[in-house]
């Protein structure tokens, strides 16, 4: 089988060994002991690793396809899919309309069929386009034959901020699709885990969505050259603490990380928890940190009302509410939709500030 070629679990890298928007250099600058090992191995952006996976996945099983609207242009998904079309053939990785609906469905039919397809959305809005095949056909086949039908089905897509993307091309959806059994999803932070969960994504037998952010493209990493896989379902603590939990998504694991480095000198020591993914949660990660601090934490890029920071309160109360020495606080966006422009976005999105002002109040009772 082309899959027993990649390597299960490798090793991360400790997480200063990434570029940071430029926070991790200042720390290896500083000496900072736990990041000595950077020096080591290839650094490449987090482009460069997804394209990679994409690359070695191609080559590796002939029944893997890319397609997605802008897959072949030249700046491919924000470098994620560039020059793949040119390495594969356009029969492998290729341009779509714009037919969202259709086109999941063609997906969803390929890899009832045997094909293993990775179909980029480019944006979380236009999967509220796919959502019936997605939702309603996708994610339950599995179950309805009793096993007998699988559906090795990636998607992808990459959430917009920073210039305008507005209400209609900024929105992080994944709490509605946390919702949904027999979908997996995968949020990544860095860029081994772009890598390595890209990898195992697409060599599972059913459907898996990844939803990514703009903000995780401006980061290089420590990423080996040879395939691998992330386990799904599997979070990693990021900066060990002992007095509060801080569970964080996405690019916000590095806005988390940073304020707990900040935090430290002043006493407070935060453990930074990435989950990697939402679905499968790993519940028992999250509880173990909780049960040795007392206090969480916990930011999300969606909104808050219905999503991935009520999800996660709800399982910590349900099954560590003893743990807690305090409320559990939550870090998201305004449930409003995203305004255009570069003031008013900067009032809306959250970030290392937010975070840390939430730490402090948490552990402290009070903001100051």
């Amino acid at each position: 089988m082309p899959w027993s070629r990649i390597k299960p679990d490798t090793n991360e890298p400790d997480f200063l060994s990434q570029d940071m928007h430029g926070s991790a250099t200042r720390a290896i600058a500083a000496g900072d002991p736990d990041s000595q090992q950077c020096g080591a191995g290839r650094r490449i952006t987090y482009a460069e690793a997804t394209n990679e996976a994409l690359s070695q996945a191609l080559s590796l099983d002939p029944s893997v396809f890319v397609m997605g609207q802008g897959v072949d242009d030249p700046s491919g998904m924000f470098g994620a899919t560039r020059d793949l079309h040119k390495r594969f053939g356009r029969e492998r990785v290729f341009d779509t309309p714009l037919a969202e609906t259709a086109l999941s469905g063609i997906a969803v039919g390929a890899a009832l069929g045997g094909m293993r397809p990775v179909y980029f959305h480019n944006r979380p809005d236009f999967l509220l386009l796919a959502m019936d095949q997605l939702v309603n056909h996708a994610a339950k086949w599995h179950y309805m034959f009793g096993g007998a039908a699988s559906v090795p089905l990636v998607f992808w897509a990459c959430v917009g901020r920073g210039w305008g993307s507005a209400a209609q091309h900024s929105q992080a959806l994944q709490g509605l699709f946390m919702h949904v059994p027999g979908l997996k999803l995968i949020m990544p932070s860095t860029c081994f885990d772009a890598k390595g969960l890209m990898l195992a994504a697409i060599k599972d037998n059913n459907p898996v969505l990844i939803i990514d952010h703009r903000m995780n493209f401006k980061q290089r990493g420590l990423v080996p050259e040879e395939p691998y896989t992330v386990p799904i379902g599997k979070g990693v603590i990021r900066r060990s603490g002992r007095d509060c939990t801080v569970v964080a998504v996405s690019h916000l694991v590095t806005d988390a990380f940073l304020a707990a480095q900040d935090l430290a000198g002043e006493g407070i020591e935060v453990e930074v928890i990435d989950p990697r993914t939402l679905r499968p949660l790993d519940e028992e990660l999250i509880l173990a940190s909780v049960a040795k601090t007392g206090r969480l934490v916990i930011c999300d890029t969606g909104w808050k009302t219905g999503g991935v920071t009520a999800e996660i309160a709800a399982m910590v109360v349900e099954k560590g509410f003893s743990s807690l020495k305090a409320p559990i606080a939550r870090v998201a966006n305004p449930d409003l939709p995203t305004p255009s422009g570069y003031t008013l976005e900067q009032a809306y999105y959250i970030g290392q500030d937010d975070i840390r002002r939430a730490i402090i109040k948490t552990v402290r009772g009070s903001e100051a």
